[in-house]
């Protein structure tokens, strides 16, 4: 990693003053530059969450705190708290294809209708919305997610748990957002930010960000390690992607650098096209023929 921090941190500035100009244009443009902007932006929102996601493994930078202040700031573009994803991601990480994590597939005791609508939600863009206003509502009520609705569901029970989300780690959600709400504000202010453009550019940000994070995971085996795929795409998309279709060797060498994995994955499962493993996701969701995974350890690291 000690051979990549530069380059990371010199891709998260560019990445981070190139979203803000893109608000600043898409605020300012007519509308076909306004079309491109949108565009241009949605998929650097892909590329930024590929960053954000080394951070989360401690791969952005090998000094703790300016790999926490990387992630923290490039996170106020999703935007998220940094913290609060990256607690959720350890969980994504543990419970990988067990029932927790199944939106692929449904048992024939599911509802069948349910569960087509929870996975089409997953595709069209509604589920990151939700993601800004559940890290602010962990900020300012924590126990508002240990109510019975959030306990009872299978995916929401095993993320919002008071052994993953301690005191300290709350403190560090409510600093993410108090200093999130600080630059948002900043910036319409000092830009003169449009609101509605800039929620047109967050809808198809979010849109194009959610129909490809479950690609890597949909119609794998039931396996938490090996429950992943590796894809398929071109050398462009590999570098918007900062390489995270190799999900499967990321999950087999999860402390592996972006930068290494189309090398370790030359050794791996060979990728399967993209598109075709894409337009699989539109046909919905398949009844469940395999066991689910042994959860092997539920303790947490995220402090």
């Amino acid at each position: 990693m000690h051979n990549y921090q530069n380059q990371n941190l010199i891709i998260s500035g560019l990445l981070f003053g190139s979203q803000v100009s893109l608000l600043w244009i898409a605020s300012h443009a007519d509308a076909l530059v306004f079309i491109i902007t949108v565009v241009a932006f949605s998929f650097l929102g892909l590329t930024n969450y590929a960053m954000m996601h080394e951070a989360m493994h401690k791969n952005l930078h090998s000094k703790k705190s300016i790999n926490h202040t990387v992630g923290m700031i490039i996170s106020w573009m999703f935007p998220v708290s940094f913290t609060f994803m990256e607690a959720a991601h350890e969980v994504h990480h543990k419970y990988n294809r067990t029932d927790h994590e199944m939106f692929d597939y449904y048992y024939d005791t599911d509802n069948f209708l349910v569960k087509h609508l929870q996975w089409y939600s997953i595709l069209i863009g509604i589920y990151p919305p939700i993601i800004p206003v559940g890290s602010v509502l962990m900020a300012i009520m924590p126990r508002f997610f240990l109510t019975a609705p959030w306990q009872k569901a299978k995916s929401s029970s095993i993320i919002f748990n008071p052994d993953l989300f301690t005191p300290s780690v709350i403190k560090k959600i409510r600093i993410d957002v108090i200093l999130g709400v600080i630059f948002w504000v900043s910036l319409f202010h000092l830009l003169k930010l449009d609101p509605l453009s800039v929620l047109i550019v967050y809808i198809a940000t979010w849109f194009n960000w959610s129909t490809r994070q479950y690609i890597t995971h949909a119609f794998t085996p039931r396996d938490i390690i090996n429950g992943a795929h590796n894809l398929k795409v071109s050398p462009i998309m590999g570098w918007v992607f900062l390489n995270s279709h190799w999900d499967l060797v990321h999950h087999q060498f999860p402390d592996l650098a972006w930068q290494s994995l189309p090398e370790r994955g030359a050794s791996s499962k060979a990728p399967i096209p993209y598109w075709k493993q894409y337009f699989k996701l539109w046909l919905g969701p398949r009844r469940n023929i395999e066991p689910e995974p042994v959860i092997k350890n539920e303790t947490y690291s995220n402090e």
